[in-house]
């Protein structure tokens, strides 16, 4: 009987592999782990995806954009020359870099002239620290013109502004040299005509507009900009930066502030990958004796390494006096102590706490 019992077992067995009806349950478990190793798949490309979005980024710019930006930012390209005449060449590794000075300079050029300074920022970067210092010159501070003998019909002593007028960058970065004592490594001319459509490629950019905005007086040009908007466009901004019936030192402010939101509108993802053709639009507008390589690993630092700088500003202190015409008498002791200020900036041997590094507009406790 037993063995009767066991035979009927194994036939019962047998007959059970034949007709596959233990197969269900090996199909169901294989599912389940390919459906685990897919979820797996998806976590871990997630996971890498979140922690590797700055690689991934970083090697897009370096195999992508940089490449292609390099040959656009080349036609920037217009270097200085020295007392001799001779042509200088202040491009350094950025990796290297110990603080470096750069004279930011907005335009109003038209056509084949040079045009007006409107904007003079006398800028020491710090890349190590990323700290900068911004210091206003107002444009119609009264000053030498260093070169001005030269051209004819040039005045020596002036408004700063008609520096670039008489003689482009060169003798804008001659003159801010001397009026400051502090030497000038880079510049870059960005005209403001040009400006509009930089922004609008940009997607507009961040204000901190809370009030109307609006020229009064009939002799100005006419510029109105609402307040509290979100994002504001390149026409919009542009009269931001020129809007000057309250006071330069507002004006000035400003034009630091519209520096600023451009460089955090241009961290964005859509705007890196459209990088060429913001390039492209700046290129005509913008000159510079920054070598391509450097202003890439400017941009590199600033967008994926270190982010958006600690900046500190001041704007030089003066008053307002009518003679042939308004200018901006600046105060002798204000200049010297920002001439102090530049150069412990520009020392590397300066630690780092022991920079002034409140975002503010009184770096030298100055309103």
């Amino acid at each position: 009987f037993v063995q009767k019992m066991k035979r009927n077992n194994v036939a019962q067995s047998s007959s059970l592999q034949r007709t596959g009806k233990k197969k269900p349950k090996k199909q169901s478990n294989r599912k389940k782990k390919i459906g685990l190793s897919i979820l797996a798949f998806i976590l871990v490309a997630g996971i890498s995806s979140f922690v590797f979005h700055k690689e991934l980024l970083m090697f897009g710019f370096d195999h992508v954009v940089a490449p292609t930006v390099e040959g656009t930012l080349k036609n920037s390209y217009v270097p200085l020359k020295d007392n001799n005449g001779e042509i200088t060449d202040a491009s350094t590794n950025l990796d290297q870099s110990p603080p470096f000075s750069l004279l930011l300079l907005g335009t109003d050029q038209r056509h084949n002239e040079n045009g007006l300074s409107d904007s003079i920022i006398y800028t020491v970067v710090r890349p190590k620290d990323n700290k900068v210092l911004f210091v206003s010159i107002p444009r119609d501070s009264y000053t030498k013109i260093v070169g001005a003998e030269n051209v004819k019909g040039a005045r020596n002593n002036t408004k700063i502004s008609a520096a670039h007028s008489y003689g482009g960058a060169q003798m804008s970065v001659d003159t801010v040299e001397e009026l400051l004592d502090a030497p000038i490594d880079y510049y870059a001319t960005i005209n403001f005509n040009g400006l509009v459509e930089v922004v609008d490629a940009l997607g507009g950019v961040e204000l901190p507009i809370t009030k109307l905005i609006e020229n009064k007086n009939p002799a100005h040009e006419k510029l109105r900009v609402e307040p509290n908007k979100p994002i504001y466009s390149g026409k919009e901004a542009l009269m931001y930066v020129r809007y000057r019936e309250d006071s330069d030192f507002k004006r000035t402010e400003r034009q630091r502030i519209f520096l600023k939101a451009v460089l955090e509108r241009m961290k964005n993802i859509s705007n890196i990958a459209n990088i060429n053709q913001i390039m492209g639009l700046a290129s005509d507008n913008f000159k510079t004796n920054m070598k391509a390589d450097f202003m890439l690993d400017l941009a590199k630092k600033v967008i994926f390494e270190t982010g958006t700088p600690l900046i500190t500003t001041h704007m030089l202190q003066g008053t307002d006096k009518r003679t042939d015409q308004w200018y901006y008498i600046l105060d002798e002791e204000d200049v010297r102590d920002t001439h102090q200020l530049i150069e412990v900036w520009l020392d590397p041997d300066t630690a780092a706490s022991e920079l002034i590094s409140e975002d503010s507009d009184d770096a030298l406790q100055n309103n």
